[in-house]
Protein backbone atom coordinates (compact mmCIF):
# COMPACT_ATOMS: atom_id res chain seq x y z
CA UNK A 1 0.00 0.00 0.00
CA UNK A 2 1.16 3.38 -0.73
CA UNK A 3 -0.77 6.29 1.27
CA UNK A 4 -0.59 9.92 -0.83
CA UNK A 5 -1.52 12.62 1.95
CA UNK A 6 -0.69 16.29 2.69
CA UNK A 7 -0.79 15.34 6.43
CA UNK A 8 0.34 12.95 9.18
CA UNK A 9 -2.79 11.11 9.17
CA UNK A 10 -1.28 8.68 6.36
CA UNK A 11 1.70 7.98 8.66
CA UNK A 12 -0.85 6.84 11.55
CA UNK A 13 -2.39 4.80 9.09
CA UNK A 14 0.82 2.60 7.96
CA UNK A 15 2.02 2.52 11.80
CA UNK A 16 -1.32 0.76 11.83
CA UNK A 17 -0.93 -1.68 9.09
CA UNK A 18 2.77 -2.29 9.86
CA UNK A 19 1.74 -3.54 13.08
CA UNK A 20 -1.00 -5.58 11.89
CA UNK A 21 2.37 -7.42 9.75
CA UNK A 22 1.75 -6.06 6.40
CA UNK A 23 3.94 -3.30 3.99
CA UNK A 24 2.91 0.19 3.80
CA UNK A 25 4.80 3.77 3.09
CA UNK A 26 3.41 6.87 2.98
CA UNK A 27 4.15 9.58 0.68
CA UNK A 28 3.24 13.26 1.33
CA UNK A 29 2.37 15.46 -2.09
CA UNK A 30 -0.08 18.12 -2.94
CA UNK A 31 -2.33 15.87 -5.03
CA UNK A 32 -3.16 19.40 -7.21
CA UNK A 33 0.26 19.29 -8.52
CA UNK A 34 0.42 17.16 -11.68
CA UNK A 35 4.25 16.56 -11.49
CA UNK A 36 4.50 15.35 -7.87
CA UNK A 37 1.16 13.30 -8.77
CA UNK A 38 3.40 11.71 -11.70
CA UNK A 39 6.48 11.74 -9.21
CA UNK A 40 5.33 9.46 -6.61
CA UNK A 41 3.23 6.70 -9.33
CA UNK A 42 6.73 6.22 -11.43
CA UNK A 43 8.49 6.01 -7.88
CA UNK A 44 6.17 3.25 -6.69
CA UNK A 45 6.32 1.49 -10.02
CA UNK A 46 10.13 1.23 -9.59
CA UNK A 47 9.94 -0.83 -6.34
CA UNK A 48 6.83 -2.57 -6.81
CA UNK A 49 6.41 -3.20 -10.69
CA UNK A 50 2.63 -2.24 -10.03
CA UNK A 51 -0.09 -0.51 -9.37
CA UNK A 52 -3.21 -2.31 -8.06
CA UNK A 53 -5.58 0.01 -6.12
CA UNK A 54 -6.27 4.09 -6.68
CA UNK A 55 -8.84 5.74 -3.91
CA UNK A 56 -9.01 9.58 -4.82
CA UNK A 57 -9.72 10.83 -1.23
CA UNK A 58 -8.54 14.51 -1.38
CA UNK A 59 -11.61 17.28 -0.33
CA UNK A 60 -11.88 20.75 1.19
CA UNK A 61 -14.93 22.68 1.49
CA UNK A 62 -15.18 26.78 0.97
CA UNK A 63 -18.54 27.08 1.66
CA UNK A 64 -20.79 29.86 0.86
CA UNK A 65 -23.78 31.12 -1.55
CA UNK A 66 -23.68 31.47 -4.92
CA UNK A 67 -23.99 35.46 -5.04
CA UNK A 68 -21.47 35.52 -2.43
CA UNK A 69 -18.64 32.95 -3.73
CA UNK A 70 -15.47 33.98 -4.88
CA UNK A 71 -14.25 32.78 -8.00
CA UNK A 72 -11.20 31.53 -5.89
CA UNK A 73 -12.84 29.54 -3.93
CA UNK A 74 -14.68 27.41 -6.89
CA UNK A 75 -11.56 27.09 -8.40
CA UNK A 76 -9.54 25.85 -5.29
CA UNK A 77 -12.60 23.16 -4.33
CA UNK A 78 -12.83 21.72 -8.20
CA UNK A 79 -8.96 21.66 -8.41
CA UNK A 80 -8.10 19.25 -5.00
CA UNK A 81 -11.91 17.74 -5.39
CA UNK A 82 -11.88 16.58 -9.18
CA UNK A 83 -8.89 18.02 -10.97
CA UNK A 84 -6.86 15.93 -8.86
CA UNK A 85 -9.03 13.19 -8.73
CA UNK A 86 -8.50 13.47 -13.02
CA UNK A 87 -4.45 13.69 -12.76
CA UNK A 88 -4.18 10.51 -10.50
CA UNK A 89 -6.25 8.43 -12.89
CA UNK A 90 -4.71 9.19 -15.44
CA UNK A 91 -1.21 8.78 -13.80
CA UNK A 92 -2.09 5.03 -13.34
CA UNK A 93 -3.92 4.05 -15.73
CA UNK A 94 -0.78 3.66 -17.97
CA UNK A 95 0.53 0.50 -15.54
CA UNK A 96 -3.03 -0.47 -14.97
CA UNK A 97 -3.88 -0.96 -18.62
CA UNK A 98 -0.63 -2.67 -19.17
CA UNK A 99 -1.06 -5.36 -16.46
CA UNK A 100 -4.93 -5.44 -17.44
CA UNK A 101 -6.54 -4.78 -13.73
CA UNK A 102 -6.89 -2.32 -11.33
CA UNK A 103 -9.36 -0.83 -9.35
CA UNK A 104 -10.32 2.95 -8.99
CA UNK A 105 -12.49 4.05 -6.20
CA UNK A 106 -13.43 7.66 -5.85
CA UNK A 107 -15.01 9.24 -2.63
CA UNK A 108 -17.51 11.67 -3.77
CA UNK A 109 -20.70 12.74 -1.64
CA UNK A 110 -24.32 12.77 -0.60
CA UNK A 111 -23.90 16.17 -1.89
CA UNK A 112 -23.16 15.75 -5.00
CA UNK A 113 -26.20 13.44 -5.52
CA UNK A 114 -28.51 15.38 -3.67
CA UNK A 115 -27.21 19.14 -3.93
CA UNK A 116 -26.50 21.58 -0.53
CA UNK A 117 -27.59 25.35 -0.41
CA UNK A 118 -24.04 26.96 0.18
CA UNK A 119 -22.19 24.26 -1.25
CA UNK A 120 -22.83 24.98 -4.83
CA UNK A 121 -18.81 24.36 -5.52
CA UNK A 122 -18.31 21.28 -3.28
CA UNK A 123 -22.17 19.58 -5.03
CA UNK A 124 -20.49 20.38 -8.70
CA UNK A 125 -16.93 18.53 -7.65
CA UNK A 126 -18.40 15.36 -6.06
CA UNK A 127 -21.41 15.03 -8.89
CA UNK A 128 -18.45 16.07 -11.27
CA UNK A 129 -16.53 13.34 -9.55
CA UNK A 130 -19.69 10.12 -10.28
CA UNK A 131 -19.55 11.60 -14.02
CA UNK A 132 -16.17 10.88 -14.21
CA UNK A 133 -16.54 7.70 -12.59
CA UNK A 134 -19.11 6.32 -15.00
CA UNK A 135 -17.36 7.07 -18.42
CA UNK A 136 -14.13 5.90 -17.06
CA UNK A 137 -15.42 2.82 -16.04
CA UNK A 138 -17.12 2.34 -19.81
CA UNK A 139 -13.68 2.66 -21.33
CA UNK A 140 -11.22 0.85 -19.07
CA UNK A 141 -13.80 -2.33 -18.47
CA UNK A 142 -12.27 -4.37 -21.43
CA UNK A 143 -8.83 -4.09 -19.47
CA UNK A 144 -9.79 -5.67 -16.22
CA UNK A 145 -10.05 -2.53 -14.66
CA UNK A 146 -13.13 -1.57 -12.18
CA UNK A 147 -13.76 2.13 -11.66
CA UNK A 148 -16.35 3.15 -8.69
CA UNK A 149 -17.49 5.85 -6.06
CA UNK A 150 -18.56 6.06 -2.69
CA UNK A 151 -20.60 8.56 -1.55
CA UNK A 152 -20.97 9.35 2.17
CA UNK A 153 -23.31 11.20 3.84
CA UNK A 154 -22.72 13.17 7.40
CA UNK A 155 -19.91 11.50 8.63
CA UNK A 156 -18.17 12.07 11.97
CA UNK A 157 -15.22 13.90 10.34
CA UNK A 158 -12.95 16.63 11.08
CA UNK A 159 -14.82 18.03 8.14
CA UNK A 160 -18.58 18.00 9.61
CA UNK A 161 -16.59 19.16 13.04
CA UNK A 162 -16.93 22.66 10.85
CA UNK A 163 -20.01 22.49 10.44
CA UNK A 164 -22.82 25.07 12.50
CA UNK A 165 -24.51 23.41 15.15
CA UNK A 166 -27.87 24.13 12.92
CA UNK A 167 -26.07 22.88 9.76
CA UNK A 168 -25.25 19.60 11.51
CA UNK A 169 -28.97 18.97 13.31
CA UNK A 170 -30.38 19.60 10.10
CA UNK A 171 -28.72 17.04 7.93
CA UNK A 172 -29.01 14.98 11.12
CA UNK A 173 -32.68 14.97 10.96
CA UNK A 174 -32.54 13.55 7.44
CA UNK A 175 -30.66 9.87 8.48
CA UNK A 176 -33.10 7.28 8.61
CA UNK A 177 -30.78 5.24 10.93
CA UNK A 178 -30.41 8.30 13.42
CA UNK A 179 -26.83 8.29 13.74
CA UNK A 180 -23.86 9.85 11.79
CA UNK A 181 -21.58 7.69 9.76
CA UNK A 182 -18.03 6.60 10.80
CA UNK A 183 -14.95 6.58 9.21
CA UNK A 184 -15.27 2.87 9.30
CA UNK A 185 -18.46 2.53 7.69
CA UNK A 186 -16.93 3.98 4.69
CA UNK A 187 -13.43 2.64 4.70
CA UNK A 188 -16.16 -0.86 4.81
CA UNK A 189 -17.08 0.04 1.28
CA UNK A 190 -14.28 1.74 0.06
CA UNK A 191 -12.74 -1.74 0.97
CA UNK A 192 -15.22 -4.18 -0.63
CA UNK A 193 -14.92 -2.46 -4.01
CA UNK A 194 -10.91 -2.69 -3.99
CA UNK A 195 -11.98 -6.51 -3.03
CA UNK A 196 -12.22 -9.68 -5.64
CA UNK A 197 -15.99 -10.20 -4.02
CA UNK A 198 -16.31 -6.64 -5.96
CA UNK A 199 -14.97 -7.48 -9.29
CA UNK A 200 -17.74 -7.48 -11.49
CA UNK A 201 -19.19 -3.91 -10.40
CA UNK A 202 -18.07 -1.39 -12.25
CA UNK A 203 -19.82 2.15 -13.09
CA UNK A 204 -20.95 2.08 -9.62
CA UNK A 205 -21.95 4.81 -7.10
CA UNK A 206 -22.51 3.24 -3.56
CA UNK A 207 -24.06 4.67 -1.19
CA UNK A 208 -22.93 5.32 2.60
CA UNK A 209 -25.39 7.77 4.14
CA UNK A 210 -27.52 6.13 6.33
CA UNK A 211 -30.70 6.21 4.45
CA UNK A 212 -30.38 9.82 4.18
CA UNK A 213 -30.69 9.88 -0.29
CA UNK A 214 -31.80 6.85 -1.74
Amino acid sequence: MIAAARDDHAHGVVDEILAAGGRAEAASLDVTNAETVDAVVASTLDRTGRIDILVNNAGITRDQLMLRMKPADWDVVLATNLTAAFTCMQAVLRPMVKQRSGRIISVSSVVGQAGNAGQANYAASKAGLIGLTKALALEVASRGITVNAVAPGLIDTDMTKKLSDGAQDDWASRIPLRRLGTPEDVAAAVGFLASDEASYITGHVLAVNGGMYT
